[in-house]
């Protein structure tokens, strides 16, 4: 007689336990899903598995989390690069493409806060300017990024370079991935969103 609420304790267990795995497992069939158009579709799921629970299957949703993720690396990258200023370490060229770079950076940063506030914003109305101008601020990031390694050509020697480089590179496909999450927005638009 004793055995029998044991036994029923162990099965809300295990239903419990089975109903997590399954809720675990489409969450990572979600960010799956999101970031089968990304190039960099590894970064791009560990980086945005976190929001798999709320982002669901909404393309606006994953655009906004792909957004927010590069605002994140972007400010990280500004941070070390500007610490690498205050350092003096780098002399000639490589310190003015490292004052280059910083400035790439903070317009990166105004163009991806610019794009967030769109993507928070989504309205049927505007929809496809909204698009237009999310593809051009994400892309002009991009650029930004791009540019920032320019000035360091040739400069691979130095480890203190190659880790500024792989850093930037980084962030650049992150932004990267964004974009992908925003054309797929803008390629399936805003179904079943309930925006004005």
């Amino acid at each position: 007689m004793t055995i029998m609420p044991h036994l029923m304790f162990m099965l809300v267990l295990l239903v419990s336990f089975l109903t997590n795995v399954m809720v675990h497992a489409k969450g990572n069939n979600n960010v799956r899903e999101a970031c089968s158009v990304t190039r960099y579709r590894n970064l791009c799921v560990h980086s945005l598995a976190h929001f798999s629970s709320t982002a669901g299957t909404s393309p606006s949703k994953w655009a906004r989390a792909g957004v927010s993720v590069t605002i994140g690396e972007v400010k990280n990258v500004q941070a070390y690069l500007a610490k690498l200023k205050w350092q003096g370490s780098m002399k000639g060229r490589n310190s003015v493409a490292l004052t280059d770079c910083v400035e790439s950076f903070g317009y990166a940063l105004d163009e991806l806060h610019l794009s967030l506030g769109v993507l928070r914003k989504l309205s049927r109305s505007t929809f496809s300017t909204q698009m237009g101008d999310l593809n051009t601020w994400i892309s002009a990031a991009l650029t930004d990024e791009d540019t920032c390694l320019d000035g360091f050509k040739g400069q691979n020697y130095q480890r203190e370079i190659q880790l500024l480089q792989k850093r930037v590179q980084n962030v650049s496909y992150i932004t990267s991935n964004a974009l992908a999450l925003v054309n797929k927005l803008a390629t399936t638009g805003l179904g079943s969103i309930n925006y004005p």
